[in-house]
This record gives C-alpha cells, structure tokens and sequence, in this order.
C-alpha cells in the first residue's frame, strides 16, 4: 500500500482554485553544472524563461527513416490495435497513440540513450533520469484528431503521483510539422504557474480521456491571461527536428485537415529522484506503459544511437 504525503499541488477538486506559483526550479542545475553540458547557458536561460527549447533538423532524414518504417510495420500489424497501450481515435478505427513505444522497438530504446538527448535532460534536471513515459502520437491527413489544453504535469501529478516538477518532454518530428498539419503549441512562460483544475477524477479516466480529454484543461480565463503575457507559439519543421518543453508548460494542438500526416515521437524524462508515489487524485495507478514505476533505473548512454551526425542545437 503506497502512502501518500501532503500535496502541494492540489488540483481535480471539487471547488475552482486560482492559479499560483510553482514551487520547484525550472532549471535544477546550480552554477556552474547549469554551463556544462550539450545545451549553451542562452539557450538554458531560454529554457527557464520561456519553457521550451527548438532544434531545427537535429536529427538528418537518414537518422529518421528507419523509425518511420518501424511505424510503417506497426500499423500493418492487424493484432496491435487490440493492446491497451494502442489508443485507437474515438470517431474512427484509426492509431491515434501508441504508448511505451521504447518497449516495443528496440531501435526506439536506443534512441532514449541517445548522448546528446540524454546530456541535455541531466544538465536540466540535475541528476539521472529514466523514461517516464514514450508515445507516438499520429495525425493522418485530414481526419487526425488534435488534443486539448493542458499540462502534462498535472496529469502525471494527479493521476501518476509525480510529486515535484523535475521532468520534461522531449518531442522528434518524424515528419515535417507545419502551419497547416496541427502542430504541437505552446504558451511560453506558462510553465511559471501551476493551475490547478476542477472535477474529480473517476477510476480509469485514462481510457476515456487518451482519446479526447476534459478532465485537467485549465480554465478559458487562465489560458487568455497567460496567453496575454507572451503570445503563443508553434514550431515547425522538417522531420528530424526537436521540441523540447517543460512538464508544466502549458500546450495543445488542433485537428490535422491538411493533406499531409503528422506523426511526433515522445520521450518523457524524469529524474530518479522524482520517481512516482501513489495518485494524488485518490485513484487507482494508471498502467506501466503510461506511467513507468517499476523500472526506474538510470539511462545509460549508447554509442551511435542512430547513424548519428552531430547537429547543434538551434
């Protein structure tokens, strides 16, 4: 039986809580570790400002097209889409997310120890990490569903016992974002406050709300005034590109009615010390292959992840 300690994140209540400053670091690394690593002290201040970080092209098409084939493979195996971990659309029999993708594949797991990614999240987070979490998330052209407001930390706090802010996700194009495809937005600067949101959460919310959630989308009031504050912002890309952001930005995307299929790659690292308690929501724990508590053991890099060509970071 997993106890449970005071929360200092409350949220999914029954009575409407005002938003209020987070209490951990954006940025856990003190002077000088937060210099020294694969990311420049610019782009780690940009990081701590605005919550997100983009690196055009960090990856070549060549690194990215073996990982698009193993999709390819998945979505022409006719037993996947009976596994829980498939999420299959509400509207239609379409792949919308397939979770714990780094089990599945083992060219996926190679990529979660890739250097390069894994130097930026222990210069970040100041200390080991695991993978939390792995998903693809699809959008094929002109019928691929978006997905609402929200912070990913509130989930994971609410519903998976993440007690601190000591996490963030890492997003691979696998193919080119653009203006049109529903690419992933982000509220800059909204990461500086946790907002907490209203509802009680049922037993096994994450079957209704993997396919189109309403529990956990902060208020229309908060999203205008964070909005207000520095705009919003949407990355594009080629494949191959990076978005990294963290747990507690504020993020969505719209509907896919483009030509054009989007399909991102998403690894979620958190630090070992960070490592999941039982749901602050009262809830039974939601799956392993949403929410790793078995296997938190420290990543260890691997050499020549992909057929790696070093890029640096934009």
């Amino acid at each position: 039986m997993m106890t449970q300690v005071h929360d200092v994140y409350p949220t999914r209540l029954e009575d409407k809580r005002a938003a209020f400053e987070r209490l951990d670091p954006v940025v856990w690394s003190d002077e000088p570790a937060r210099s020294k690593g694969p990311l420049s002290r610019d782009q780690v201040d940009f990081y701590e400002r605005n919550g997100y970080l983009f690196f055009d092209s960090f990856f070549s098409p060549e690194e990215v097209k073996p990982f698009l084939d193993d999709l390819e493979d998945y979505g022409q195996d006719p037993n996947l889409k009976s596994r829980d971990q498939v999420i299959i659309e509400p509207y239609a029999d379409e792949i919308r997310s397939i979770f714990g993708i780094h089990e599945l594949s083992p060219r996926f797991d190679r990529l979660t120890r890739d250097p390069r990614l894994l130097g930026m999240a222990r210069q970040l987070l100041d200390s080991d990490v695991y993978i939390h979490q792995s998903r693809i998330n699809y959008k094929p052209g002109f019928t691929g569903n978006g997905f609402n407001w929200h912070s990913d930390f509130e989930t994971w706090h609410s519903e998976d016992g993440m007690p601190r802010m000591r996490c963030f996700s890492l997003s691979i194009l696998l193919t080119e974002n653009n203006q049109y495809n529903g690419p992933l937005m982000l509220l800059p600067g909204s990461h500086r406050w946790f907002v907490p949101t209203h509802g009680r959460t049922p037993e096994e919310n994450w079957k209704a709300s993997l396919k189109n959630q309403t529990l956990g989308v902060p208020a229309a009031d908060n999203l205008q005034a964070m909005s207000e504050n520095a705009g919003l912002v949407s990355p594009t890309g080629p494949a191959g590109s990076v978005i990294l952001f963290e747990c507690n930005t504020l993020h969505a995307s719209a509907n896919n009615l483009s030509p054009w299929p989007r399909s991102n790659l998403f690894f979620v690292y958190n630090s070992v010390e960070n490592r999941l308690e039982a749901p602050y929501c009262g809830t039974r724990p939601r799956p392993e292959f949403i929410a790793t508590r078995s296997s938190v053991r420290p990543l260890q890099p691997v050499t020549n992840p992909t057929t790696v060509r070093v890029a640096e970071p934009a």
